[in-house]
């Protein structure tokens, strides 16, 4: 064997050898690739802004003031928000007040349900869930956003025109909160969570 046959021995192995890693590299790359339009990273980028728009609508709501009346939404008479279905919530994105026009908007619009509720402090210190709006079981994919509103004693309930009525929560009777600390001005205090997800 000359010298000129083994460079071309050594110069076919060399060309195999890419040949094997660039196909493997091919293939690696066809198994796991993902691409900017892939489901994966659309899903992602669309909670995303889920989650944005939520606690955006939460914090435009507690800035404008447009959140406490929600809050105080309350019929005392039966023991439900004003207008609810039976159950005493909103089955739908869709609720009163300015509060429940911007969740239709943010949300309905863009065909995203969405479940809004109120945790707060029971009267043995645990925590108790209200539900305002249930449009249904969130998926797999639901985001979540919350905001933190004080209520006072003197706050009062509001009617079902949307004005506030003489009840305040000291004289309420069948509120969805108690008194967690009679003993101050502080009535409760309720995280509101908006959950919202893709239809």
């Amino acid at each position: 064997m000359t010298a000129a046959d083994r460079g071309q021995a050594f110069t076919l192995e060399g060309f195999v050898a890419a040949l094997v890693l660039l196909s493997s590299v091919v293939f690696a790359l066809q198994m796991t690739a993902v691409t900017p339009l892939s489901p994966s990273t659309s899903s992602q980028h669309l909670e995303g802004q889920q989650a944005a728009v939520a606690a955006g609508l939460l914090d435009q709501a507690a800035a404008n003031g447009s959140l406490r009346p929600a809050l105080l939404y309350w019929n005392e008479s039966t023991g439900g928000f004003h207008g609810a279905s039976a159950k005493g919530y909103y089955t739908s994105c869709t609720a009163p007040l300015a509060f429940g026009v911007r969740l239709d908007r943010a949300f309905t619009d863009r065909g995203v349900a969405c479940n809004v509720q109120l945790r707060y402090v029971t009267a043995t210190g645990s925590l108790g869930v209200e539900r305002l709006v249930y449009a249904g079981t969130p998926t797999d994919d639901a985001v979540l956003a919350s905001a933190t509103v004080t209520l006072y004693d003197d706050d009062v309930l509001y009617g079902v025109d949307g004005r506030p009525t003489g009840t305040t929560l000291a004289n309420a009777t069948t509120f969805y909160a108690p008194d967690a600390d009679p003993g101050s001005p502080v009535y409760n205090v309720v995280q509101v969570q908006v959950i919202a997800w893709r239809m």
